[in-house]
Order: C-alpha cells, then structure tokens, then sequence
C-alpha cells in the first residue's frame, strides 16, 4: 500500500509534460545567458543607429575593442576574461547533455574523434560562406543598409593577433553548438517540425548580427540555412565550428593587417 507521505504516484502524461517544461526553461535560460541575450542587445543597438543622425553606412559596428587603452597588460587580462566568460554557456550545454546521457557534446559531433573530417569540410565551407559574406557586406554597405564593421580596434602590441585568433574561435565555439547543435536537439525534442527549427536557429543567427545592419542579418539568416542542412547531413558541429572560426580569423586578422593599406576594405 502507498503511504501518505509518498503523494500520489505521477502519471507517465505528467511526466512527460514536466520533460517538455523542463526542456523549454533549460533552453529559454541557455539563450538567456548566451546568444538569446546578444539579439535583445544586437536590436537596441540597431534602433539606436537607425535613429540617430546620419546614414548607417556612416556609423561603425565596433568589435574586438580595447578595454583599457593604453594599459596593455590589464587590457590583455580584460580581453581573455571576455573569452573565457563568453563559453560558460558552452560549458552549461555539455553539463545538460551529460546529465542527459548522451556524452556532452560528443553527443553533437563536437569532439576530437574526425580532425580530418572536421577541419577539411570546415575549410572548403569557409571558403564559399566567407566570399560570399564579404560581397553581401560590401553591397549592403554600399546600398546604405549596412554599418560599417569594424572587426578590431586593439592596440599594437604582441598579444593582439592571438588574441583575435582565440576571440574568432570562442565565436564560432558558441555560435555553433549552442545555435546548431544544442537548439537543433532541444526544439526536435519538444516536437517542433524540421522546418520551424531551421527557422527558429536561422533567424537567431541572423538576429543577433542585426547591430551590423540588414545585411548582417540576412547575410548570417542564410548562413544559417546552409550550416542548419550541412549539420542534419553530417551530424557534426564540428566542421561547423572550424569553418566559422577559419571565417572569423581572417576577417579579424585580415582586417588588422590591411586596413588602410587596400582601397576596397572600409574602414572608420
């Protein structure tokens, strides 16, 4: 017989119900915490430079600044806390998918188990995504409907390409398992339709590059499109993450090595 104290034994309906709860607030909390919080932010930023004086082209989208000018050791210490701060979320992610059963992000083809895979397929894609991006960026800059993205503003000292190069790594480190991997699984287990996930991950790509202007957030919503459909095909984050990390490398060096030495690369 059930005692008292034990309460009533729950139903496998309610069970599954409190599942899908219990699923949604996780994945409502790692958004608000990472990349769910950046397009709340990205969208005050964009309002604020539709309504300020002068045309977007005109404004700079600043990333990878210096936090304390110069001082370049506390910035150095500024710039690595950013990073380090910045996959907490990521280290969130692989403690619910542990505590799920399903490995950590082993379970999303985040691992060292195909190196080879992983970094060729990732490189032959940075190479369409990030040519295709640059000609997007430039003809929406050029259209009026674009800031002009401004990858690094750090001072010249020797930490700084490192520091770039570990800044465009933690990017695609989170982008990718949180916004593909992670959001990819968890709205497949609530019951979302294969089609209102890729949108969903698409238009939060897109959302939160929106402080560049339209072009960032159409340019990165197709983006989307395409590392949602290769990530279903491969079943693996991992050439995602190389490519978009390859992408971000050498947008953040490449800028810092041409800026105001090559006539076609804007600049603020």
């Amino acid at each position: 017989m059930q005692s008292q104290a034990s309460g009533p034994a729950r139903s496998p309906a309610s069970q599954e119900e409190l599942s899908a709860r219990t699923l949604r607030r996780e994945t409502l909390l790692v958004l608000a915490l990472s990349l769910g919080a950046s397009a709340v932010s990205a969208l005050i930023s964009f309002v604020g430079s539709l309504t300020a004086s002068g045309a977007l082209a005109d404004q700079a989208a600043r990333l990878n600044t210096s936090r304390a000018p110069d001082r370049p050791w506390l910035d150095l210490a500024w710039q690595l806390f950013g990073i380090a701060t910045a996959l907490v979320p990521v280290a969130l992610v692989a403690h619910l998918l542990m505590r799920e059963g399903v490995g950590g992000l082993r379970g999303l083809g985040f691992d060292r188990s195909r190196p080879g895979f992983d970094l060729s397929r990732g490189a032959v894609l940075a190479a369409a995504i990030g040519g295709c991006g640059l000609a997007l960026y430039l003809a929406a800059l050029q259209a009026g409907f674009n800031l002009t993205v401004v990858p690094e503003s750090l001072p010249h000292v020797w930490w700084r390409i490192p520091v770039l190069i570990a800044s465009a790594v933690q990017n695609a480190v989170v982008e990718e398992v949180i916004v593909v991997g992670y959001l990819l699984r968890r709205l497949g287990q609530l019951g979302f339709s294969p089609w209102t996930v890729l949108a969903a991950s698409s238009v939060l790509r897109g959302s939160y590059h929106l402080y560049q202007g339209v072009g960032g957030l159409l340019g990165n919503m197709a983006m989307g499109v395409v590392f949602v459909l290769l990530y279903r095909r491969w079943g693996r984050v991992g050439p995602l993450v190389a490519a978009h990390a390859l992408i971000d490398v050498v947008a953040f060096t490449g800028y810092a090595l041409l800026a105001g030495r090559v006539g076609w690369l804007p600049t603020s």
